[in-house]
């Protein structure tokens, strides 16, 4: 198992090129050498990339899983070998989710990265007498980033959190492009569907909607939108796509995906509308974005693991409703999650935060920070270096016409 994660891992750092030389910057400047790192992410072989370039750096390091279904266990068996400590296995059920949490706290971590806000939210709620040694950390979702400015504005967080998803690099490209071709290809594994010709319903038109949406579109699907923000509906509308609210979109769709961040938007009353062999998708943080309880009590008869990835939920009335994934993060569960070359950017975002975390904290008092805009900026430019591809730069006129407000036409 240790070879075939060893063999994953090296394949995803071919396409993280900026990643491997942040590590290989680290091993000479050693900005973590003598701090302890939790993290609870997805593990995965891009997550396997950032921990290597984080204990190039000096950390030691203790790592969950964010998600119990995402977890790629020959990945977590070759970092084993590499000297992390990894409390992650895949399937397992929700005590032993948060026990592994707990075990990666135990660390004593002077430094925490978290995807989902889980780990911070145990920090202050069940292992407290931590919270003095931590100096800081990084959240890479929405939903995570969603609970901690929630913290924040209660004055109950008690660290700065750096927000890396708000970053330009992750929510153009990790959110927009990875969610949108994770997303479907996770669809299409668990399903086999044709999405030419058939309707889906994009539940939020974020940035992870609107990457679901251009590529649901790309690939031929009549795409209808779901919102509650009406400047983001005005946005999918003018973009040419379907606008509805839920219940008039249930009785139209084939196949539903919501990634909104909240809870509830799938609903009895929307499934009751649905149709015959409606398939049921979330790539939103948590499983509370389609009501499955609801789902599991409308039901006469399940039918698990009709495909990998996919149970059949049978109706009173005989209609087929198909959920993937048991309403967790199908591109995580049912795919492999987002490409390398997008993670890349957003892992790179990351190592560079914590990085600026280390030298930064002392001075920062408790809230959620953004990542600073020369960092985002840097991690641009690397990828597009490692791409070959050159830009322009501003001219020293061009600099002073826009420091200068006495220059007119």
């Amino acid at each position: 198992m240790v070879d075939a994660g060893e063999r994953r891992i090296d394949w995803a750092a071919r396409s993280m090129p900026v990643l491997e030389a942040i590590g290989a910057g680290f091993a000479g400047d050693r900005p973590f050498a003598g701090l302890r790192v939790a993290a609870c992410l997805h593990v995965t072989a891009e997550t396997a990339v950032l921990m290597g370039a984080l204990k190039a750096g000096g950390a030691d390091i203790a790592l969950a899983a964010s998600n119990p279904l995402s977890t790629q266990d020959d990945v977590a068996a070759a970092l084993s070998e590499y000297g992390i400590a990894v409390h992650a296995r895949a399937g397992v059920d929700k005590a032993t989710y948060y026990r592994h949490i707990h075990q990666a706290l135990d660390v004593g971590p002077h430094l925490v990265l978290d995807d989902g806000c889980d780990l911070v939210n145990i920090l202050h709620t069940e292992r407290v007498e931590l919270l003095d040694g931590v100096m800081g950390g990084c959240e890479e979702t929405t939903t995570g980033i969603i609970r901690l400015r929630q913290m924040a504005s209660e004055g109950a967080l008690r660290f700065p959190m750096v927000a890396v998803n708000d970053t330009r690099t992750k929510r153009m490209f990790d959110n927009r492009y990875g969610t949108g071709q994770s997303t479907l290809d996770g669809i299409m594994r668990a399903t086999n569907v044709l999405l030419a010709g058939r309707t889906v319903v994009v539940a939020g038109f974020g940035f992870c909607g609107r990457g679901v949406a251009e590529r649901a579109k790309g690939l031929g699907a009549r795409v209808v939108v779901t919102e509650i923000d009406p400047v983001k509906a005005l946005d999918a509308l003018l973009q040419g796509y379907e606008v509805r609210p839920m219940s008039g979109a249930a009785e139209i769709g084939d196949v539903f995906i919501t990634v909104t961040g909240n809870r509830d938007v799938i609903r009895a009353e929307h499934l009751a509308a649905m149709k015959d062999g409606a398939i049921l998708a979330n790539a939103g943080h948590f499983d509370v974005e389609i009501d499955v309880r609801a789902l599991e009590q409308m039901a006469r008869d399940v039918r698990f693991g009709v495909r990998p990835n996919t149970d059949e939920y049978v109706l009173e009335d005989g209609r087929r409703l198909l959920m993937l994934a048991e309403g967790r993060l199908v591109n995580l569960t049912a795919a492999e999650g987002h490409p390398a070359a997008v993670m890349d950017m957003s892992f790179s975002a990351q190592a560079l935060a914590v990085a600026w975390l280390a030298r930064e904290s002392a001075v920062l008092p408790p809230g959620v920070y953004d990542v600073p805009a020369d960092i985002d900026a840097e991690v641009a430019l690397l990828k597009l270096a490692a791409t070959g591809i050159a830009i322009d730069a501003l001219t020293a006129d061009q600099e002073d016409y826009l420091h200068s407000w006495r220059l007119g036409s």
